[in-house]
C-alpha cells in the first residue's frame, strides 16, 4: 500500500509539472488566463457562480457545480478534493480487481497501469466530473461485488450526479439481483425484483431531476416556452446535446472528425478486444475451467464497456472516451490482458498512454483540443 500510494502522488506530480511546463507554450484562447480553467470548467465555473442562466449550460449536470458553490473564493478546491479521494480510488481499483481477476500481482498490475489514463489533466488535475464520476463508479462497482446493493445504489446516484451516463451504471444492481440468480438458475423472489427496481431507479433520480427543473424553467412559467417543449419527451439534456454539441446517432461521422476518431481508437480497440473477448468465451464455453481475465464475474464489466463503447462511437463526440476511460475498469484490465497474453499490443498500449497523456497535458496547457 506504501508502493501505490507513493505511485499515486507520482501519478499526480508528473502531469502538475508537465502543466507548468506547458505555460511557456502561447495558449490558443486567452479566455481565462488560469492554467486549469479550459474547456467545460469554465462552464462549471460559471454554473456555480450564476445557476444556469444559458440554455447550453443544461448539457452538464449538477454534482460539480454544485461542489464548487461551496467554495466560492476557490473554485480549484474540487481539484483538491479529487486528489484527497485519489488514493482511495486507486485501493478501491485494486479491492476491485482482486476480486474479479483473483490474483494480488494481477490486481496491483491493473491498480498501477490505471495510473496511466489517457486524460491525466481532467482526471488528476482540473475542476472536472472525472474524478469524482470515476471513484463513485468503482465505489459502487466494489458494492455489487460484495452485494452490498444499496450502497451501490448509493454510489451510483452520486456518480450521475456528475455525468448523465452514470445511470447505465444500474446495469451493475440489475446484474447482481436478477441476471446472475437467474443464469444459476436459482429461485428469483417477488421481493429481489421488487428491491431491484427501487435500487436501480435510484440513478436515474439526478438526470430526472434535472431535466424537471429545466422544464419549469422553460415550459412551466410566463414565458413563451421553448421550442423543445412541445416534444412527446421534453427533455432539454438531448435538445441541448443535439443543438450546441452536434450530438446524435452518426452526427459525428463526418471526415473533419476523423482525426478525433483516430485518437480515440486505443482505447476503444483495447476495451472492444477484450470485451469481446471475455463474453466469446462466457457464451461458448461456461463449464470449462477459467483463467483470471475469463472469470464470469467480468462479465457485466464487458457488457457496460461494450455498450459505452458503442455509444461513444455511433452517438457522442467519441474523442470522451479518453476522459470516460478511466472510469471503466475493464479499461485497465484489457491493458493487463494485453501486456500478459499478446505482449507487443501490450507494450504498445503502455508508450501510447504515455505518450499521449504527456501530450494532452501540454495541448490543455495550450488551450487545443481535445479535452
Amino acid at each position: 500500500r506504501d508502493m501505490l500510494l507513493r505511485l499515486t502522488l507520482i501519478s499526480r506530480l508528473v502531469p502538475a509539472g508537465l502543466l507548468l511546463l506547458s505555460r511557456l507554450l502561447p495558449p490558443f484562447d486567452a479566455a481565462t488566463s488560469h492554467i486549469l480553467l479550459r474547456w467545460d470548467a469554465i462552464h462549471f465555473l460559471h454554473i456555480a457562480s450564476s445557476g444556469y442562466v444559458y440554455e447550453h449550460e443544461w448539457a452538464f449536470l449538477p454534482g460539480l457545480p454544485f461542489l464548487l458553490s461551496l467554495f466560492p473564493a476557490e473554485p480549484l478546491a474540487p481539484t483538491l478534493l479529487a486528489l484527497a479521494v485519489a488514493y482511495d480510488a486507486s485501493t478501491t481499483m485494486y479491492s476491485l480487481s482482486l476480486h474479479h481477476l483473483g490474483s494480488p500481482a494481477l490486481a496491483r498490475l491493473a491498480t498501477v497501469l490505471s495510473l496511466l489514463p489517457s486524460s491525466p489533466v481532467t482526471l488528476f488535475l482540473a475542476p472536472y466530473t472525472e474524478p469524482f464520476f470515476t471513484y463513485f463508479s468503482y465505489k459502487g462497482m466494489l458494492y455489487c461485488a460484495r452485494s452490498r446493493y444499496l450502497a451501490a445504489a448509493i454510489a451510483f446516484t452520486l456518480a450521475a450526479a456528475f455525468r448523465s451516463n452514470g445511470f447505465i451504471l444500474s446495469g451493475f444492481i440489475v446484474w447482481g439481483l436478477l441476471v446472475q440468480p437467474f443464469l444459476q438458475r436459482s429461485p428469483v423472489r417477488p421481493s429481489a425484483v421488487v428491491t431491484c427496481v427501487a435500487l436501480s431507479t435510484l440513478p436515474l433520480t439526478p438526470f430526472i431531476a434535472h431535466n424537471y427543473a429545466a422544464y419549469l424553467a422553460f415550459c412551466a412559467g410566463p414565458a413563451a416556452p421553448a421550442p423543445w417543449c412541445a416534444r412527446p419527451l421534453p427533455l432539454i439534456y438531448s435538445h441541448v446535446q443535439a443543438r450546441y454539441w452536434n450530438s446524435g446517432f452518426l452526427r459525428y461521422w463526418t471526415l473533419q472528425q476523423l482525426p478525433n476518431f483516430l485518437i480515440a481508437a486505443p482505447p476503444l480497440l483495447s476495451i472492444s478486444a477484450f470485451s469481446v473477448h471475455h463474453l466469446r468465451h462466457w457464451i461458448t464455453s461456461p463449464a470449462t475451467p477459467r483463467r483470471a481475465f475469463l472469470s464470469p464475474s467480468i462479465a457485466p464489466h464487458a457488457i457496460h464497456a461494450l455498450v459505452m463503447c458503442a455509444i461513444l462511437l455511433f452517438a457522442s463526440h467519441t474523442q470522451i472516451v479518453l476522459r470516460l476511460a478511466a472510469s471503466m475498469p475493464i479499461t485497465y484490465w484489457a491493458a493487463a490482458w494485453l501486456l500478459l497474453e499478446h505482449p507487443k499490443w501490450g507494450r504498445a498500449w503502455v508508450v501510447w498512454s504515455v505518450l499521449w497523456g504527456a501530450l494532452s497535458v501540454l495541448l490543455w496547457g495550450a488551450f487545443l483540443p481535445p479535452a
